[in-house]
């Protein structure tokens, strides 16, 4: 049986002081800048996603506890997208939204631990084929994994990172924590630290490398960060010792994310690539119901809900050659608009998006304030959907079933009161077009969508990488790292022995 020592290389180096220097190390020595081109056509492109952050949950947005001094510089140098939702509630799906700009059910991620079906076109094909370097690091979960601590992915996986267009990658199939275990291309490598710090600093390797290079890149970071179970070190923790131990442990890893934002910003600036590179940053679906304080700045409902605190985000894009001067907008957007965006910034040819997109493009809103948004943005997560169409929000819990709630979000941001009876008008016009879309839905997830008519056979279910036979080989030293039990069909992750988690 492979052992740990056998199999994953340990990085050298002991803990968060090693990372912060790997990042100083990375970024580029006095004298060495690589002086960037003019040409906004072409930017560069940083996607950065936390995990479970509610909306308000920055310092720029009023948030009473988390200091998040790099979130909060960025926002105020960028566009701060105050009404941005998430594709979905849940993770997986997100994701998928934002590779596709298509609902995630069209490209068959229904639900967390779903994987995208490799019939799909994704933002990282599209920049790689026109030219980019491509990276992928952290968690991927589009592979067909679910659970709560991700192995690993395996070089053998069919629906790896390296599928969908990108060319690199440090990616496990789910969360982690302190001193990660991760994929590097598929070799299994120990690291050690933060995860978030990690991440940046792997993130600042290859946007130098490919700095100097005069290569253009994509580079997804996707954290682990909030997302239980919570795990932070212990100076990240201290600055919330006031608050009990789950929340302390989970504004740790809030921080140290926000830490890890400011690391790959100022690799960035002494580049010299930083006005032409866009850096977008936004979470995977809305914050938790029992952590305080409160995670989603007042709103209804949290993570799961497709009300306003399920969906809701914080956003903020940053691009000083492409962008007017810095200011806050309320114009509704959402992940399905990610790929859209790009595609009309760097003018690529429309079919490099499958049909139908969902998303449209920010471009415009770059440049200046704009007016009603001309496309709803949709969302459909199991029997649950919504359509936002600019001050109004229709959603029901219970498609087919005639049951609607009609909220102008103008008016009643917390989604109190239900207008569904009063303005029938509108209800009416918005209940029509959300089952059109749900009809056209519905065709896509029967693969009409894709050239060959239909959805090809081989695409996985979700199911535990512990009942995976690929992972056999690795299954008890998994299992002895991550201290997991078994309880019935379901697998728990246990506790830290140093640091009990009991919810």
């Amino acid at each position: 049986m492979p052992q740990l020592n056998e199999r994953w290389p340990s990085r050298s180096g002991s803990g968060l002081g090693c990372l912060l220097l790997l990042v100083s190390f990375c970024m580029v020595v006095p004298g060495s800048v690589v002086h960037a081109t003019e040409d906004t056509k072409r930017p560069n492109v940083v996607l950065l996603m936390s995990d479970d952050q509610g909306w308000g949950e920055a310092g720029y947005l009023g948030h009473p506890v988390l200091r998040t001094p790099n979130l909060d510089a960025m926002a105020a140098n960028g566009l701060r997208l105050d009404r941005f939702y998430a594709g979905s509630p849940v993770c997986s799906p997100t994701r998928a939204t934002v590779l596709t700009g298509r609902s995630n059910d069209r490209t068959g991620v229904f639900d967390h631990g779903y994987a995208l079906r490799l019939q799909e076109r994704t933002l990282a094909q599209a920049l790689r084929d026109a030219g980019y370097a491509t990276a992928h690091f952290g968690k991927w979960h589009l592979n067909g994994f679910r659970g709560t601590q991700g192995a690993p992915v395996l070089a053998s996986d069919p629906h790896s990172p390296g599928a969908f267009g990108f060319d690199y990658w440090l990616s496990s199939n789910s969360n982690f924590e302190l001193n990660p275990l991760l994929s590097r291309m598929g070799r299994f490598e120990e690291l050690s630290g933060d995860s978030s710090d990690v991440l940046a600093a792997e993130a600042v390797q290859f946007m130098t490398r490919n700095a100097r290079a005069g290569k253009p890149f994509l580079v997804a970071v996707w954290y682990s960060a909030a997302h239980r179970p919570h795990d932070a070190s212990e100076a990240d923790q201290r600055a919330y010792a006031d608050l009990g131990g789950k929340p302390r442990r989970y504004y740790g890893e809030l921080a140290a994310m926000d830490r890890s934002i400011g690391a790959i910003r100022r690799s960035l600036q002494e580049l010299g690539i930083d006005r032409d590179t866009l850096v977008w940053f936004c979470s995977d679906n809305g914050g938790l119901s029992r952590i305080g304080p409160d995670t989603v700045g007042g709103l209804r409902g949290s993570k799961g809900t497709i009300y306003e605190g399920g969906l809701r985000v914080p956003a903020v894009v940053e691009w000083p050659a492409g962008m007017a001067s810095p200011r806050a907008s309320t114009f509704p957007s959402s992940t399905l608009d990610i790929f859209p965006t790009l595609v009309d910034i760097l003018d690529l040819p429309d079919s490099v998006m499958l049909r139908p997109v969902d998303g449209m493009s920010l471009r415009p809103l770059f440049e200046r304030e704009q007016g009603p948004r001309s496309k709803p943005i949709p969302i459909r997560h199991g029997n649950r959907a919504a359509l936002i169409d600019n001050d109004y929000k229709l959603l029901t819990d219970r498609l087919g079933s005639g049951e609607y709630e009609l909220y102008d979000l103008s008016k009643d941001p917390q989604e109190k009161k239900n207008l569904f009876e009063r303005e029938s008008v509108i209800a009416t016009r918005m209940v029509k077009q959300l089952e059109e879309w749900n009809r056209s839905v519905e065709a896509s997830v029967a693969g009409r969508d894709y050239p060959e008519g239909r959805v090809l056979p081989g695409e996985p279910e979700p199911r535990e990488w512990r009942d995976a036979p690929e992972y056999e080989p690795y299954r008890a030293e998994l299992e002895k790292r991550f201290g997991a039990r078994r309880v019935g069909t379901k697998d728990v992750v246990a506790a830290r022995s140093e640091d009990p988690i009991t919810s």
